[in-house]
Parts: C-alpha cells; structure tokens; sequence
C-alpha cells in the first residue's frame, strides 16, 4: 500500500512539475492551450523577415481568433469529413513517414547503389568524351549517306588540320545539347551509351582524336576529354543520397517498414492505425512536430470552416457586394484616372469596328462571351485584353483612350489592327466590378470580423495574463 501511495505521490508532482515547465496560457472554451503551444505559434510568425511584427499581447488576440475558428470547425464536425482527414493525413504523413526509416536503412540503400556502380564499371575507369554528330537517318537514301560522309570528313580534316574542337563543335555538331557546350557530355561508364561509342571512346587516350565512325543515328568524331577512376564510397556519399531521396527512397522504405508492422499484427492493425500511433509516440517526443502537426490539423479545419461560412458566401453575395462598394466607395477613390474595359486586336481590319458595335450597348461581363460566339467560334480572329487600366499600363490603351502624345500602337503578332472599348474613370471606379478584386477581398475581411466577434460572444475565453507575460522569458 505505501509503494501505491508513494507511486502516485511521484506521479502527483512529477505532473505538477510539467504544468509549472508549460503552464496553461489561455482557455477557449474551456479546452487549455499551453504556452509552449502559443510560443511556437507566435515566434514562427515573428521572425526574423517578417515585415508586420506583433507583440506578444497583440499576437495573443489573433491566436484567439485563430483558435475561435478552430473551435467552430470542431463544433461542425468537420474533421470527421473524409476530405478533411484524407487532407490532412497527406500533410501529417509527409513529416511522420520519414520518421520510420532508421539512419541505418538509408546507409545500407546508399552503400549498395555504390557497389552496383563499381560492378557495373567492369573494372573500368569513367570518362569523359566530347563529339561531334552529323546525324544521318537509318533510312537514308545512297545520296544522304555520302553527303554526310564527305561533311564528316571535311570536319575531322579541320580538326587535323589544328581547328578548335570544342568551336567547331558548336558550330557544326548536330547534338544540340552537347554542341552549346562545346561537344562535351558528361562522365561515362560501360553500358550507358551505344556500344559502336563506347568502343571508341574506350580505345582513346586523353586529348586523342577518333577517325570518323558510323553509328546507327549518324557519323561521329570523339575527343577522350579525361579519365579518372570512380570516387570513393565517402566521397560521393551526399551525391548518391540526395540522388535516391529524390527517388523516393525515404517514402519506400518508410512503406517496408509499414508494411512490416501491419505484418506482425497479423492484419490487426491498418497502414492508417499504425501511422496515427506512431504520430502520437513521436509527437510525444518532439514539442515542434507535435505542433507542426497541430497546425496542419487546426489550420485545415480553419479554412473549411471560413470557407463555408464566410469567404464563399461573401464572394457569391453580388447584392451585398454592391451595397458595401457603395457604403465605402470613397476609399476606392484614386489620384489618377483609369480606364475601364478592354483592348482588342483583330486580323481584319473591318473587325475593329464589328466588335465595337457588337459590344456597345451590352454589360461588361457579357463582352468576352458574345466576341467569342460572333468571332471566335472557328478560329480566333479577335484577341482581347480586359481589365482596369491607368497610364503606362498598356501603350495601346495609352494611345487610343488616354489620348497620350507621343505614343504608338503596338499590334500582336499576327492580329495587326487595335481597337479600345470602355470608359475614362477620373475620380474613381463607377462599379464595383471595376474594382471587383479588391471589394470581394475587403467584403470578406468585414464579415470575418463579424463572424470573430460572433464566435467571441458564443465561447469563453481566458486568458492568463501572468503566464502570458513569461512568453519566451522563463
């Protein structure tokens, strides 16, 4: 009975020593966040090339709004959504799949690619060839064939008679990717070019020259640009690592291990259960990937749930839109006048006034449907530019509708006639389309801030202000 006793005596303060290392630094509604939560949050988004700093008092109001979504999210179960969890897991996993692999297992993949290399050298050296192609196809007529016969041999004749190799090379070899850097391909070994080439290149010494061969895409000449032999394990280690990680060497030995665990289950355990238990075992281990983990989780269901709630909606709401672009149109006022419509260019010149008149007396947003259906159903014959200019913008625009000194047209190719429909906007936008961006944008930060102080009036909020003044200073 006493080693009982003694037993949670021990536990008792070794939980109470936790809580006084990470003490709880806020409640929303009544779910505790720990300060060392709100540390990474905070010193993540406040360091160093953040330009909008916040102090810690500031950033404590944001987390809680952050938070208030969250746990609106939650009350909507959307993380029992399949979308959501599948979503999720693809983020989780991408940190926690790499965790399963040991050091070791990468080590031993890393060695073996090296051994193969050294098998597959046959004992060989590298090297590095440098060549000129004169590609003949295999089908060539007699005619072809001596052509590239005689030009092949003029060239090997220069290179004998003292010509540059790697000028010449540019110049005239067919092997554009070789040829811009002066004929020189990377290193070599056997096996990894067509045999008629390696033979050659293998009978060379360096800075020897073939005579002209044929190969089954053309006549080549080789310059032997070096020899060495293959580098040490030690030395090529980082290089053939970050080659197979780029191959996924992590994801497919983190699935054998997987695969191995749900083995000795015995089918007991899914791929899923087993990723979710070892998220919990690591987590448990490392503060930073359990908040990282955390993130993912809070902020997926956080932009569900504005999303639904807010940001679609509001985007959707043209009567509301409306009504607060005119609620608040002087702070969509501007110094300088702007141009509201399009700039067109057609192949026919008839064309700049058809699209005109096609257009003048319709809406704005129906303009790019009817040019498509009266001009552009078989092929484009009207290309058009719409949106908001002011001056510089556009020279075309600047020309015809700003009425700019000095300016000239410039066509698209192939569409040589240019033509403007719209308005001169001087004090401002006279739609909220004209500025449609921006007042959807604005509009949806207005009904989050509603939507904030909503949640802040349906949940507790707490927040310990003696723990919050301990923020990165305990």
């Amino acid at each position: 009975m006493k080693k009982i006793l003694v037993s949670f005596a021990l536990a008792a303060i070794s939980m109470t020593a936790a809580a006084q290392d990470d003490p709880v630094l806020m409640r929303i509604n009544g779910t505790p966040v720990t300060r060392s939560e709100f540390e990474y949050n905070y010193n993540k988004n406040n360091s160093e090339g953040v330009i909008d700093k916040k102090s810690v008092e500031d950033y404590a109001e944001l987390f809680v709004n952050y938070k208030l979504k969250v746990q609106a999210a939650l009350d909507d179960h959307l993380d029992t959504l399949s979308s959501y969890q599948k979503e999720f897991r693809q983020y989780r996993d991408q940190q926690i799949r790499p965790l399963l692999v040991p050091e070791e297992a990468k080590e031993k993949e890393c060695r073996a690619y090296y051994d193969d290399m050294i098998s597959r050298l046959e004992g060989k050296q590298l090297l590095q060839p440098a060549h000129i192609l004169i590609r003949l196809a295999q089908d060539a007529s007699e005619e072809d064939r001596v052509a590239a016969k005689t030009r092949i041999d003029s060239i090997y004749q220069a290179l004998k008679d003292g010509a540059d190799f790697a000028e010449l090379a540019r110049k005239v070899s067919q092997d554009p990717g070789s040829a811009a850097n002066g004929g020189t391909l990377p290193w070599i070994g056997p096996n990894q070019v067509v045999k008629e080439f390696e033979d050659v290149a293998y009978s060379l010494e360096v800075n020897e020259l073939s005579e002209p061969f044929l190969m089954p895409f053309g006549y080549d000449i080789v310059k032997l640009m070096g020899k060495k032999d293959l580098e040490s394990y030690d030395d090529l280690k980082g290089k053939i690592m970050q080659y197979l990680e780029g191959q996924g060497l992590e994801n497919h030995l983190a699935q054998q291990v997987l695969d191995s665990i749900a083995g000795q289950s015995d089918g007991q355990k899914t791929i899923e259960q087993i990723l979710d238990e070892k998220t919990e075992e690591f987590c448990a281990k490392d503060n930073d990937l359990k908040y990282l983990v955390q993130e993912y989780h809070d902020g997926l269901l956080l932009f569900e749930e504005c999303n639904s709630k807010v940001w679609e909606p509001a985007a959707k709401d043209t009567v509301s839109l409306v009504k607060y672009f005119k609620q608040n149109k002087k702070q969509y006022a501007w110094d300088e006048p702007h141009y509201s419509g399009m700039v067109y260019y057609c192949k026919n010149a008839s064309d700049v006034k058809a699209v005109k008149k096609l257009v003048k007396k319709l809406p704005q947003d129906k303009w790019m449907s009817s040019i498509r259906e009266s001009f552009n159903q078989d092929s484009i014959m009207v290309r058009v530019e719409r949106r908001l200019f002011k001056k510089g913008d556009n020279t075309n625009v600047d020309k015809l509708a700003f009425k700019v000194k000095g300016t000239e047209l410039k066509p698209v190719k192939g569409y040589p006639n240019v033509g403007v429909m719209g308005k001169v906007l001087k004090k401002g936008p006279a739609e909220w389309t004209d500025v449609s961006n921006q007042v959807v944008n604005d509009y949806q930060r207005f009904k989050e801030d509603e939507f904030v102080a909503e949640l802040r009036k349906r949940y507790t909020v707490e927040i310990n202000k003696e723990v919050l003044a301990t923020v990165n200073n305990h």
